[in-house]
């Protein structure tokens, strides 16, 4: 875990807005809760549909899609990962026969990746078991205000982290 020295009353101009014992306390359960989520979901998928959770995610991100289909890089976009993790993955996927790439016929460098037929089958079997560990995990253990409270938050702090200008340094564009 990385570093963080506690605030102090007494800090100097040029030092560091070092996290307060209680924010440092929220970060690292943040981490954990986050760490230990994510390889919940990942375990889950792995061992009911044999995929791990990012693919799973790519297959729901093209059945929702008109004609459950994306460029590559809008679904690099919405899935927040790589091209060349992207392309990996879609590679994978079409191994399994769940997705397959189209050229775009306006643009000749660009692709589409679609969600076929068996692919939807994956995702109609395998989406209750994922609901449910997903259920089980998270909205099982909050009430609906701290639902509403974590919604809020984690919105407020993606925005902050996805910016909108030119250039920014985001994982889709590199």
């Amino acid at each position: 875990m990385e570093y963080m020295k506690t605030a102090s009353t007494s800090a100097r101009a040029d030092e560091p807005r070092w996290l307060t014992d209680q924010e440092q306390r929220v970060w690292r359960s943040y981490i954990e809760a986050a760490t230990l989520l994510e390889d919940h979901l990942d375990r889950q998928l792995q061992r009911d549909a044999g995929m791990p959770h990012v693919y799973y995610g790519l297959l729901v991100k093209l059945a929702e899609s008109p004609h459950r289909r994306l460029r590559m890089t809008e679904l690099a976009k919405s899935a927040k990962i790589t091209r060349s993790r992207l392309s990996h993955a879609v590679a994978r996927l079409e191994k399994s026969g769940w997705v397959r790439r189209e050229d775009c016929p306006s643009d000749k460098r660009g692709q589409f990746a679609v969600l076929t037929d068996e692919g939807q089958e994956v995702l109609r079997r395998h989406a209750p078991g994922h609901v449910d560990a997903v259920r089980q995990a998270v909205f099982d253990r909050l009430t609906p205000q701290q639902q509403e409270s974590l919604g809020e938050i984690m919105r407020i702090i993606a925005e902050g982290l996805e910016p909108s200008e030119a250039g920014a340094d985001l994982p889709w564009l590199r």
